[in-house]
């Protein structure tokens, strides 16, 4: 007999440990968070994340308004919105300065009436002061200060730039003993070659067989010498050997050896050359700067400015530290400074430390900063692909702090970084730095709060890398704008564009006006009339959905109006 067929059972076997079973708390917690969703569409459509809530008060009528403005961020990991505007912004006044073939700033006109008649003014009370120091009418003297602080605050709300004349000292403010240094140029470096500088910004006009004239512009990236050899990952061969002192000393100066670059390149090329650029570290870590020149300058020349070009530090040596961060000096209120820890000694005063270097004929500065031989100059023509590469590589970091512009992923390179930050915490940064007291000198007018080896400068923050200035460079006659005028120059060609004759995004913030119709002030959170977080950035998501429907269609308005595609880059 046979046995009847019967069906295998098959039991589920255990579930794929990728995979999470439906409704599940693995499943749910895959999904992502609607708050976190809220925040990137908030950063995708420019929205800041963390406002500044201001609330408006109609003094006329009692209506308040609450206002959220934008925080202003410039570092991505604060508010990702703002520092993109920024970037954004930062990149338009590089462009539109790079190859103006006008002059960007108007000669300045003639002085009204009232300018001249305070300034006679100002002329005669400068004469009684004078008269009253000669015979010593001292309350005189005090009542001409008065007159002339007033005259001087007229003369600035006529529009008038500057002061008229220095401001007169009195015997109560300490005097500044001054420094003189010798201006003869080191003997190991090249002579430069010097024209008198012209006062044009513009660069040179080329022309070409068929008749076509080019104004092209350029380029250039300076860098720092090596402190040894390092690997594609920009850590030292040798770590042992690697220079850190230099490249800590390098790195804190640098700002002040492109100030010497800039003046020397000027009386070499002729006329009053205009630069933007920014400053960044290399993947070793040490800084370097991209610049984009408006015209061109022999790129023989520019390496032999830069091959000339040094900045001497005209400090006490610091070479070796006297005391270490756990054992430092002490203060002592009746010795009136800082005082050895074991004999009670009165540490070096800068000013006794500065007379001994005067006094030394065959003193040597403490520290001299030079560029490396690295440096690269290119040409680029005005409205080229090159052109837009080369801005966007200039602002490519400027939402990041200096240490996170390269990530170290290997245990190299964050040994490499820790050395670098272990010596810029005890390098001094300024004639005031508390890191001084180390060496055994006292900085610039000491006081008792100073922590040696803990100096609160930005310099010597781990995120800075030594760079604790600025890092974006930008001369004075470069587009002829600030910031400010750039984003009102954005705001008018967006009404312009919408056919709008009143700013609406600044009517909400702005008080013109009666100056005394509006009163402002923070509204903190807890405010029962402020709407949650969240509440804000919906409603300025969806304004700005929008805003940006509204700016789509006009351009495809004005592009059948005329034929022509309107560009949105602003």
């Amino acid at each position: 007999m046979t046995a009847p067929a019967t069906t295998p059972v098959t039991t589920p076997g255990p579930a794929s440990p990728t995979q999470a079973r439906p409704g599940s708390r693995a499943a749910r917690l895959a999904e992502p968070r609607s708050v976190d969703v809220v925040k990137q569409l908030a950063t995708e459509y420019g929205v800041c994340a963390r406002p500044v809530v201001l609330r408006r008060t109609d003094l006329d009528t009692g209506q308040t308004v609450v206002i959220d403005l934008p925080c202003g961020a410039t570092l991505e990991e604060k508010c990702p919105a703002c520092a993109t505007r920024a970037r954004r912004l930062r990149r338009q006044q590089i462009r539109e300065g790079w190859h103006r073939d006008d002059e960007p700033v108007p000669d300045p006109g003639p002085p009204t009436d009232d300018q001249v008649g305070l300034l006679v003014m100002r002329a005669h009370l400068e004469f009684d002061r004078a008269q009253c120091a000669a015979a010593a009418d001292w309350p005189g003297v005090h009542a001409c200060d008065d007159a002339i602080r007033e005259v001087e605050e007229e003369i600035a709300a006529t529009g008038l730039r500057g002061r008229p004349a220095p401001t007169h000292t009195t015997d109560d403010e300490p005097e500044h003993k001054p420094r003189k240094r010798s201006t003869r140029r080191r003997q190991d470096v090249p002579d430069l070659p010097r024209k008198k500088i012209q006062p044009h910004t513009t660069g040179r006009i080329y022309k070409a067989p068929d008749g076509k004239t080019y104004r092209p512009s350029l380029f250039l990236t300076l860098t720092l010498p090596s402190y040894g050899r390092v690997w594609d990952d920009g850590t030292p061969v040798h770590p042992d050997t690697y220079d850190y002192r230099q490249a800590a000393w390098d790195a804190v100066h640098f700002p002040r050896l492109l100030d010497r670059f800039w003046q020397n390149l000027r009386r070499a090329a002729g006329y009053n050359l205009q630069y933007a650029g920014a400053v960044e570290p290399q993947r070793r870590l040490a800084p370097h700067a991209h610049f984009a020149i408006r015209g061109t300058i022999p790129r023989d020349l520019v390496r032999r400015v830069a091959a000339a070009t040094y900045h001497q530090v005209w400090w006490p040596q610091a070479t070796e530290r006297r005391y270490q961060p756990d054992a430092p000096p002490h203060w002592n209120a009746d010795a009136g400074g800082w005082v050895d820890p074991d004999t009670a000694t009165l540490l070096t005063t800068w000013d006794a430390a500065l007379d001994a270097i005067d006094q030394n004929p065959d003193a040597a500065p403490a520290h001299v900063v030079r560029f490396g031989a690295q440096v690269h100059a290119e040409g680029v023509l005005a409205g080229s692909t090159d052109a837009e590469r080369c801005v966007r590589y200039i602002t490519k970091y400027l939402t990041k702090h200096a240490a996170d512009c390269h990530t170290t992923t290997t245990v190299r390179q964050q040994a490499h970084l820790d050395r670098l930050w272990d010596q810029l915490r005890v390098t001094p940064c300024s004639d005031r730095c508390a890191n001084w007291l180390l060496y055994g000198i006292q900085p610039r007018h000491a006081h008792a709060k100073l922590a040696p080896g803990r100096c609160k400068a930005r310099v010597h923050q781990r995120a800075t890398l030594g760079l604790g200035g600025r890092r974006v460079l930008v001369s004075r006659q470069w587009s002829g704008k600030t910031l400010a005028d750039h984003r009102a120059d954005n705001r008018a060609w967006v009404r312009q564009l919408l056919g709008l004759t009143v700013d609406l995004d600044q009517a909400a913030t702005d008080s013109s006006g009666p100056a005394s119709r509006y009163a402002w002030e923070l509204a903190p959170p807890t405010d029962p009339d402020v709407p949650p977080l969240a509440h804000r950035l919906l409603r300025a998501v969806s304004e700005r959905i929008q805003w940006r429907n509204q700016l789509d269609q006009a351009r495809r308005q004005a592009h059948e109006a005329t034929g022509e595609v309107v560009q949105g880059g602003r």
